[in-house]
């Protein structure tokens, strides 16, 4: 078994295979793979589209995954109407042994004549697409991608306020559950509500600062690592630890610090200022818990 991506060429081997089905009525690539300047490396997957005329098909008899390679393991996604038009989608992503991986993505062909319709592209296109094939000709009135829509844009100052309101919220939990020693919510609350949620947005406004808003936001913070200054990367990495109730008592005042630190920068770019009064206030009452006797339990008889 191979540990990396494949060394196939999988869109030739797409093409053809679509092309020899007739239920296949076009084929797209979104995503790295269809992204001008994208950064490929050699676990980057491939995100495929695929414009059926019954997407039940492809879900009732899923063998065709095997055409591209013997499957690891696969997840599949529950068949589901599109949020926007109310038509059933589904997908699957498929982990191939010598290491290729694809991301399927089903839509009925009336959805994308819906989508194709619509005054703008969703932003999975917009970010960039390729037409790999197009029986039909359905694709010939489609927009070109901008590579705007996932570009951050400045926060108004309510949107700046509700992020550190929402943010601060969350540390009076966290320091209640390393009080009482409970690792699994203590950990959900810090490393994705506060991080993930709160620090990983504003640290994209601070990213846009330094590139003039024009840099789309990686998913789930791709990318933030080569756009944001040295010194405030090293500082993230700062708020990431391991089991030990004290470093995760030290994490949530590093994230504090940190997320302040951005906060500041970011609201002294656009004119906000940021509530330190509330934060201290804040800060203080994590403070006093942590520094509790050890919780006493009470059994009601």
């Amino acid at each position: 078994m191979m540990t990396g991506q494949s060394t196939r060429d999988i869109i030739p081997t797409l093409i053809q295979w679509a092309t020899a089905r007739s239920p296949i009525r076009v084929v797209l690539l979104t995503s790295t793979w269809a992204i001008p300047d994208a950064h490929i490396d050699a676990l980057s997957d491939y995100d495929v589209i695929l414009i059926v005329q019954d997407i039940h098909l492809f879900v009732d008899d899923r063998t065709w995954l095997n055409d591209f390679g013997d499957v690891l393991v696969v997840y599949w996604d529950p068949i589901h109407p599109d949020p926007v038009f109310g038509m059933d989608q589904c997908g699957n992503v498929t982990q191939y042994a010598d290491g290729l991986k694809i991301d399927f993505t089903l839509w009925p062909v009336a959805l994308f004549q819906q989508i194709l319709a619509a005054p703008v592209l969703p932003a999975e296109f917009d970010a960039g697409y390729r037409v790999l094939l197009d029986k039909d000709h359905l694709t010939a009135t489609m927009h070109p991608p901008t590579a705007t829509a996932y570009v951050p844009t400045p926060p108004t100052l309510t949107t700046y306020q509700t992020l550190i309101n929402d943010f601060l919220s969350d540390a009076p939990y966290v320091a209640k559950c390393l009080w009482r020693d409970e690792l699994l919510p203590a950990k959900w609350c810090l490393d994705y509500d506060m991080k993930q949620t709160y620090l990983r947005q504003l640290l994209e406004w601070r990213m846009e600062i330094d590139h003039g808003w024009s840099v789309p936001a990686g998913f789930l913070g791709k990318g933030l690592k080569k756009r944001l200054p040295p010194d405030i990367w090293a500082q993230v990495e700062q708020t990431y630890v391991g089991a030990r109730l004290a470093d995760n008592w030290e994490a949530l005042a590093n994230t504090m610090a940190l997320f302040r630190q951005v906060a500041v920068e970011v609201g002294a770019h656009l004119g906000y200022v940021y509530p330190h009064d509330l934060h201290q206030r804040v800060s203080a009452y994590v403070e006093h818990i942590k520094h509790l006797a050890a919780p006493h339990y009470y059994q009601w008889s």
